[in-house]
This record gives structure tokens, sequence and C-alpha cells, in this order.
């Protein structure tokens, strides 16, 4: 109750010029308020899936911005889930983390898909060899990773995620739990970026705000 009273607090803050991202149209406030893992960071969370084009188009532009983020900013990914098509992608994310691989095959996965058109993202049995062959490792240790006992639970958490955002598509960008935007409500992968920046200086000033008081 007390984080929600604060996001609405928070809502006021934002200027209202006109050239300013508009709450209610570049961005909005998320379903419900979903908890940080750091709440002494300000925490921006990519929702995505690797067998979307736009995703693979903002990958790049956010990779350079991700190097750029200040020290009180901490960025994830969390794998989009609203449909079981999208399953076996979630699992190779999941799966790359486990086996410390994220580095290394992340922007090589989606080349696989939307580059090379090697890799069919609804295919699991596809992605296990896919990641077998780019890794190096036994097949048996990546298909393990891919049907570990966690990643059920993984998966489920990655579904209440996504609904408890209120996303309607990928990529999308929820800042601190408490907002929302994307490619689609800011009108494009550039201003996307820019939205989030400009959410997540709000969220700085009111903390910096409620510090003095």
């Amino acid at each position: 109750m007390k984080k929600m009273l604060s996001a609405l607090m928070l809502l006021a803050s934002f200027n209202v010029l006109a050239a300013d991202p508009q709450i209610g149209k570049d961005f909005d406030k998320t379903l419900q308020v979903i908890p940080s893992d750091n709440p002494n960071k300000i925490e921006v969370t990519e929702v995505f899936w690797y067998g979307c084009i736009h995703c693979y188009h903002m990958d790049p532009l956010l990779n350079a911005w991700v190097k750029k983020l200040p020290a009180d900013v901490v960025f994830k990914r969390m794998p989009g889930l609203p449909q079981p098509a999208w399953a076996p992608m979630a699992k190779a994310f999941y799966a790359m983390d486990d086996l410390k691989l994220s580095d290394k095959l992340h922007t090589a996965l989606f080349d696989a898909i939307h580059k090379e058109k090697v890799l069919d993202p609804t295919n699991e049995v596809a992605a296990i060899d896919w990641m077998t062959k780019k890794s190096g490792l036994d097949k048996s240790k990546v298909d393990a990773a891919f049907k570990s006992f966690s990643m059920n639970n993984k998966l489920n958490q990655a579904a209440q995620y996504f609904r408890a955002t209120g996303a309607t598509g990928v990529p999308s960008f929820i800042i601190n739990g408490q907002f929302i935007t994307s490619s689609t409500m800011a009108g494009g992968n550039e201003q996307a970026l820019k939205t989030v920046d400009y959410i997540v200086g709000n969220i700085r000033a009111d903390k910096t705000n409620s510090a003095k008081k």
C-alpha cells in the first residue's frame, strides 16, 4: 500500500511540458506494482522475445544505452511469456544464464533467428541443437539446462510478470515496477529509451526530494 501511494505521488511530480513524454500516451502505470530486486536502485527491465523482430532491432540500441547507465540504475532482461509458443525462447534465455553463456550467445541467438534465419524460435529441440553447436558443450548438459527442476518455476514467474506489467507486446520496459513504456507506446525504439530516461529522471528527483524531507 505504501509503495502504491508513493507511485501515485510520483505521478503528480511528472512534468507536463508538451515536449515531454506524456502519461497515458508514451508511458503508463503498470497493471500491478511489482517489487524491485534492489530497492536502493532504480530498476529497468526489458521484457522481450527472441522471436520478435522489433526486439532484434532494439537490442543494439539497448546495449549501447546500458553501457552508459548511471550508478543508481540497474538493468535486467525478462523473457516475455504471454503464450506457450514463446516458451522455447524463454527456456533458451534461462538455460544460457544457467550455463554462463548469455554474454556469448545472446546476440548470436537473435542473429540465428532474424539475420541467418536458421532457427525457428518456437522449436525447443532446434534451440537445444543450436545452443549445443554454438557453445561446444555436450548436448546432454544443454538438454539438462532446458529441462532443469527449476525451469517450470522460472517460466511461471515470467508469465506472471508479463501479466502484472499489463504489457500488450514486446519490447516493453518496466521502470521500478511502477511504469511501463514500449516502442509502440513511445513511437519507436529510440523514443522508448528516451522515455525510460525521462521516467528514471523523475524517480531520481522524487527520491532526492523525499530524502530532504
